[in-house]
């Protein structure tokens, strides 16, 4: 069974203000090119969002939530850790990268667009942690339950420099390394 018109219509708008956002960025997106891309009115946009900040912001979260995946539990932390790394690369190295880069530059400029986009993206990234590090701690792999929050944050920052910076691979081998040499130690308290 087909889902309503209604609900195809909001499909069609954010998949097309994610395609031009990840095409020509936020700052030159407007809500006339996403009704022409979308094949819809301005005021049916209008309806349902207030303005460009709004607009971004769900397309944001209807993006990230099909691609949120639950910590798996493969029995250790290091599998549970390349379980998380895996999808979070997978991600960055699709049609996300430009998206991501784009979002991060429009940040700066519009307060509204960064609460949006830190609330979801990143913290959505802190939270899928979490469980991993609750079960490790569990298990008795790790002392206690660590900063989850610090560890999103260092993966993000090396995944994102090597895709945006270094041009390095983001293949397995890295991943290994970014487990080994420095997530694992973090997490024991030991110095990379």
């Amino acid at each position: 069974m087909n889902p309503p018109r209604g609900e195809q219509r909001e499909d069609a708008v954010l998949r097309a203000t994610l395609e031009l956002l990840a095409e020509i960025g936020y700052g030159s997106l407007t809500m006339d090119a996403v009704a022409a891309r979308a094949k819809a009115s301005k005021a049916t946009i209008y309806r349902r969002w207030s303005g460009k900040a709004q607009l971004v912001t769900a397309a944001i979260e209807r993006h990230t939530a099909a691609a949120d995946h639950p910590a798996p539990d493969t029995g250790t932390l290091r599998g549970d850790l390349l379980g998380l790394l895996r999808p979070m690369r997978d991600r960055l190295t699709d049609e996300s990268a430009a998206l991501v880069l784009g979002l991060l530059t429009a940040m700066r400029d519009d307060a509204t667009l960064a609460a949006a986009v830190r609330a979801r993206l990143i913290g959505v990234k802190r939270d899928a942690f979490a469980p991993a590090l609750r079960r490790a701690a569990g298990r008795g792999e790790i002392a206690g339950e660590p900063e989850h929050g610090l560890i999103a944050e260092v993966a993000s920052a090396l995944l994102f420099s090597r895709l945006f910076v270094t041009g390095e691979p983001l293949d397995d081998a890295f991943l290994d390394r970014l487990a080994d040499a420095v997530i694992l130690p973090l997490l024991h308290g030991a110095t990379p």
